[in-house]
């Protein structure tokens, strides 16, 4: 671990330098207060030991500004030669300084980091798990609705166009009774993962309800729409699924709206359920193909 001292005193700051190095830990020296919070902002100090009653330390506010821009974890050990503690600390440590207590200290706080990154890990996690479809890896419906309203607001500032694509697999009811639940599931995923690998990596891609699945095209109108959604399908189209010795051959339907001007009043919603009649369109015409349409 880095730990970052902060204290003026040069035999208390040879103290601490030596305690951190004698348990394994690197020490940093010799930096001024804006140079710390910038350390601290881009995380390369998460360990802070600092003299409390240094006149630069408390004009800094490194804890209230730390607290502040919830940068975590971030951990502050406050050394002071009064009685008093300063109360949006981590710890408190009162001069004079021993190395026993020193160390013990450190330790604590190098505890309470690491029950805050195993914290963090799984906040992400959860987050993750809130975000994406956990069988395709896609974003699930309320991701990709708010990814899309993102890509609509961005289009409208840059007067672009955008394309909006639905997919779904023809006779999937069918197949699922045919070959069962689990056979389904390795179709979902599959064909989930040729979307990805056939589509350009900064488009929003996501599984909006059951076998059906959603793209927004950033920039694309028209053909140029039409040939990604045939790449797509031609790679579908191209895939034989096999589980437990069962083989099956996936088709899947297509339908695409494109507006070539994203208006203020032109909201991710509508064009969504644009592309999936559209996609409709081309399963009632035999499915395995395109539909395109504009507004």
């Amino acid at each position: 671990m880095k730990a970052l001292i902060l204290e003026q005193n040069a035999k208390e700051r040879s103290l601490i330098q030596h305690v951190l190095e004698k348990i394994g830990h690197e020490a940093i020296l010799g930096v001024d207060m804006e140079q710390a919070w910038q350390m601290i902002e881009k995380g390369e100090a998460r360990f802070i030991i600092a003299d409390g009653d240094a006149d630069d330390f408390k004009k800094s506010n490194l804890i209230g500004r730390a607290r502040v821009a919830k940068i975590m974890p971030v951990y502050f050990l406050v050394v002071t030669a009064g009685e008093g503690d300063q109360a949006d600390a981590d710890d408190n440590l009162h001069k004079p300084l021993f190395a026993s207590e020193l160390k013990a200290r450190i330790m604590i706080g190098q505890r309470f980091l690491a029950l805050g990154e195993s914290l963090s890990k799984a906040r992400q996690q959860l987050e993750n798990l809130a975000l994406y479809d956990s069988l395709t890896g896609l974003m699930n419906r309320i991701a990709f609705f708010r990814s899309a309203q993102g890509e609509l607001e961005r289009a409208r500032r840059s007067s672009s166009p955008l394309s909006m694509i639905a997919i779904d697999i023809d006779r999937f009811k069918s197949l699922n009774a045919t070959h069962g639940v689990e056979m389904g599931d390795e179709v979902l995923r599959i064909v989930g993962q040729t979307i990805r690998e056939k589509s350009r990596p900064y488009d929003c891609i996501g599984r909006w309800t059951g076998d059906e699945f959603v793209i927004a095209l950033p920039g694309v109108i028209g053909a140029d729409a039409e040939k990604i959604t045939e790449r797509i399908i031609k790679g579908i189209d191209s895939t034989s699924v096999t589980l437990k010795n069962d083989s099956v051959i996936v088709g899947v339907s297509a339908g695409i709206v494109s507006a070539s001007r994203i208006s203020a009043s032109t909201e991710a919603e509508p064009l969504i359920e644009q592309a999936r009649q559209a996609m409709m369109r081309a399963k009632e015409a035999g499915g395995d193909q395109v539909y395109l349409t504009y507004i």
